[in-house]
């Protein structure tokens, strides 16, 4: 009988383990699960658990001074041309020309020539400006090179009118004729420009917001290389130092400055600060301005008619840091008197009254933080002493002292070594939002130290990093 089948028979193969049983694990394979399992329990740890925000303390003022834009107002006098004719300037722009000095000419004729004979001591004065306008020209300044044309010619003139007999006969005048041209001179000391823009005879009992802006302020030049009508404004003179300042106001800004009667000015444009007096004015419209009078410093920003200043009001400075970063902490306040000096380094330290074994009395020499001095006190950590303990002036002194009182210091939580410590502040001022805090104290903390922002929500030593 046959027990077999005739055919393809299928063999079966035996069965494959699993992979696991086939793995062998290397120290690489270990080290990266170690490694990863480490990241993911950093990370869930990260996620889960609150964070204490730091700020680094910066120096300088609690705020920023405020800055404003004010409103120019000089001494100035127009003067207007004596007769028509073509004209000839002789005074710079923004310099001073003297009582009589000439400014400008009128002639009949254009381009009029004139020769004259120079003065030894002129020929030096022009040799002298000329060497120092060549050493000190920038191109970039071209204008200054009819600056330096019109101061010439101004000299030159004066030295010319001066050695006539019409100077001799005419002196003192505002007007002289010397050939074809009729000379006209300065009616006063001043300073001569040659801009006009409508606030020369500004009233301030009248001052409205229209004036002080900049958008619909424009200016005039009033030179021209035509001809000019008798009665016509040729030129104005700024007649003293004394200038002033108006600035607008609110009514919050009123109360900040009312007491005040100077106030220190820094000029946005070169940084140069003046102290000026002060004063509010009222307008019947209900509106406020202040008003920065100055004694100098006006030829320096005779071409502006609006400056942009920084009244300097926030003189404090120290150090800045955010009011919630602010707590109290208790400490024990031991009498100055009862403090001694001892140890390796003659430290200051008290003298704590103690039981040795056989229960009698003996003293040890203590040392400890000393955060403040107040009221011949001393504030001391209340980690190094505690409620009821006694402290002797001296080995051989009756005078006993019981740790008790207490009183509290404001400070700051410090997190520069990854924990918190507190560090004493000593605050200046402060606002809604920040305290200025006296910079240097002992015990106290440095510009660029890091502190914990919300000081309520650690706790000393607590693991800041």
């Amino acid at each position: 009988m046959n027990y077999f089948r005739n055919g393809n028979t299928k063999k079966r193969r035996p069965g494959r383990p699993p992979i696991w049983q086939n793995f062998t694990p290397s120290i690489g394979t270990v080290l990266f699960g170690a490694v990863f399992l480490y990241i993911v329990i950093s990370l869930v740890l990260y996620l889960t658990t609150s964070h204490v925000k730091s700020f680094q303390v910066t120096s300088g003022p609690l705020a920023k001074n405020r800055t404003y834009t004010g409103l120019a107002i000089r001494e100035e006098q127009l003067v207007t041309a004596d007769s028509a004719g073509y004209v000839t300037y002789y005074a710079r722009a923004n310099t001073r020309v003297k009582q009589y000095g000439a400014v400008y000419s009128v002639s009949s004729a254009k381009n009029t020539e004139a020769t004259s004979e120079l003065s030894a001591g002129m020929l030096e004065s022009i040799r002298q400006d000329t060497q120092n306008f060549a050493v000190n020209y920038d191109p970039v300044n071209f204008h200054d090179t009819y600056s330096f044309k019109y101061k010439v010619e101004g000299d030159v003139l004066d030295n010319t009118i001066e050695m006539t007999e019409e100077y001799q006969k005419f002196a003192g005048s505002s007007a002289m004729t010397i050939g074809s041209q009729t000379i006209s001179t300065s009616p006063v000391d001043g300073i001569v420009s040659y801009t006009l823009d409508g606030y020369e005879t500004y009233d301030l009992g009248n001052i409205k917001a229209s004036d002080l802006d900049q958008k619909s302020y424009s200016e005039q030049d009033l030179k021209t290389q035509g001809q000019i009508k008798a009665g016509q404004n040729v030129y104005k003179l700024i007649t003293s130092e004394n200038w002033s300042l108006i600035i607008p106001l609110t009514s919050k800004q009123i109360v900040q400055l009312t007491d005040r009667n100077q106030i220190r000015v820094k000029f946005l444009s070169d940084g140069v600060t003046q102290l000026a007096d002060f004063s509010i004015l009222t307008m019947d419209d209900g509106s406020y301005y202040g008003k920065l009078d100055f004694s100098t410093g006006m030829l320096r920003y005779i071409d502006n008619r609006f400056i942009d200043i920084e009244l300097v009001t926030n003189t404090s400075t120290g150090l800045k840091v955010p009011v919630t970063s602010i707590v109290s902490k208790e400490f024990f306040t031991i009498p100055i008197s009862y403090s001694t000096k001892g140890g390796d380094t003659g430290s200051v330290g008290f003298l704590k009254v103690t039981k040795d074994n056989a229960g009698n009395e003996t003293t040890v020499f203590t040392t400890t933080t000393l955060y403040d001095k107040r009221d011949d006190k001393y504030y001391v950590d209340s980690t190094d002493f505690k409620e009821g303990d006694i402290i002797i002036k001296d080995g051989t002194s009756q005078d006993r002292y019981i740790v008790r009182q207490t009183s509290t210091l404001e400070g700051v939580y410090n997190m520069n070594k990854g924990y918190a410590v507190f560090r004493k502040v000593n605050i200046i001022d402060k606002n809604e939002e920040f305290c200025l805090v006296e910079a240097g104290t002992r015990y106290g903390i440095s510009q660029f130290d890091y502190i914990v922002r919300n000081g309520s929500d650690v706790k000393e030593s607590d693991i800041t990093a």
